[in-house]
């Protein structure tokens, strides 16, 4: 760790008091039992409202929209501790997501109906953006808005859907146009999840938890003052939001600690001979390997919040990070696994619901290695998949 100064120091000391006594141990239940991107429903938006009332939710929004004024440092400083503290990670829809969208294209008559509820957590947002024949290819949706007078009348569906039944408002990529290339006539829509003719069914994974949704929408009449920029120009929009999804995370910042605790979990683990892991030439070697790569990932974070906060959209950087972190993402899941070894083998899933009751096999520490191992395939895949942002940044190198 680097030396920090005596400003740093002190942050870190309050973040830290703060942390002791703020969350309650449902909270950090859901924290623990955390193995994907997504943490438990309630208990992170729980834990969103605490942030919120103490004024710490949204450290990378502007000051006069409820953000913090930390530097970047200091908004590394928080993730690390957070993360070290075990508290669950936000859900990133409200705050990375469609808030963005509403500051950078907004109208002020928008960001004062929309942001209040986005940064308090009255409101929960979903993406409308895949489709069952648009999901990296997002510009083939076909979901359709039809002006009506003062609304939109708006038919087709959605899926993957995250969270879709825990919502009370969607952001949308629509079609308006069909008339030239396909991202042209697009447009991105704001829509309460209670509007007549929406439908909203859970689908159940592989691990028995309805994260994902399909959405259905039949004659939905959706005002046209929730539009978000211009019609048929919510491409641009969408490209922004997506820049800060890839581009506005702190995936460094979970990564360090979380290398601390695999680095002492290899000193308990043994081998088929009963030697320490810790001893095994090769397990040290891919341990260092992996600390180079967290440390490039915790290093261009920083360089693209740095210019996030002087107003600059992380742009091409945010393909790099995306790329970068998924990946070392996946590969600390696979030395996790290696490490803890056959302990981890069994899918405990019932065992890991929050509140749950039920005795499960081994450490609980244990029980979230296989499915976190599982939940980081899909990271080289959501959000664009990889293959999808280096054709991005050969464009972007190649543009400039």
């Amino acid at each position: 760790m680097l030396i920090e100064d005596q400003h740093s120091v002190e942050f870190r000391a309050e973040i830290r008091a703060f942390l002791d006594v703020a969350p309650s141990e449902e909270i950090l239940e859901a924290g623990r039992k955390t193995t994907s991107v997504f943490a438990p429903f309630k208990e992170t938006m729980a834990w969103h409202k605490i942030l919120f009332r103490q004024g710490w939710v949204a450290p990378t929004w502007p000051l006069e929209y409820g953000g913090t004024g930390w530097t970047v440092e200091q908004r590394y400083i928080f993730a690390e501790e957070c993360n070290r503290r075990g508290v669950p990670p936000l859900l990133p829809q409200n705050l990375q997501m469609v808030g963005p969208a509403v500051l950078g294209f907004g109208t002020q008559e928008q960001k004062e109906e929309f942001l209040p509820g986005m940064l308090s957590g009255e409101d929960f947002w979903c993406q409308g953006y895949s489709e069952p024949g648009a999901g990296s290819d997002l510009a083939a949706l076909k979901c359709r808005a039809d002006s009506d007078g003062d609304d939109y009348i708006l038919n087709g569906s959605k899926t993957w859907t995250t969270y879709g039944h825990h919502a009370n408002k969607m952001f949308a990529l629509v079609r308006t146009s069909s008339a030239g290339k396909p991202q042209a006539g697009i447009t991105f829509l704001l829509l309460d999840m209670n509007f007549p003719g929406i439908e909203v069914r859970p689908i159940v994974g592989l691990d028995g938890c309805p994260e994902q949704c399909e959405v259905f929408f039949s004659d939905v009449r959706v005002p046209k003052r929730n539009r978000i920029g211009e019609e048929n120009k919510g491409w641009n929009v969408a490209k922004y939001v997506l820049e800060f999804e890839r581009g506005g995370s702190s995936f460094g910042a979970w990564l360090v600690p979380a290398l601390e605790k695999l680095r002492a979990r290899s000193s308990l683990a043994l081998d088929d001979s009963g030697r320490s892991v810790a001893d095994d030439v090769h397990i040290q070697r891919r341990l260092t390997e992996l600390e180079i790569d967290v440390r490039a990932v915790e290093h261009t974070e920083k360089r693209v919040n740095a210019n996030l906060k002087h107003g600059e959209n992380p742009g091409p950087m945010a393909s790099l990070l995306k790329i970068i972190s998924s990946e070392v993402m996946q590969k600390f899941s696979e030395l996790q696994l290696d490490i803890v070894g056959l302990d981890a083998l069994p899918l405990q899933t019932a065992a890991l619901a929050v509140g749950s009751d039920i005795a499960g096999f081994g450490e609980e520490s244990d029980m979230l290695v296989m499915p976190y191992y599982l939940n980081t395939r899909a990271a080289s895949i959501y959000a664009g998949s990889n293959e999808v942002q280096r054709s991005l940044l050969a464009k972007a190198i190649l543009a400039s």
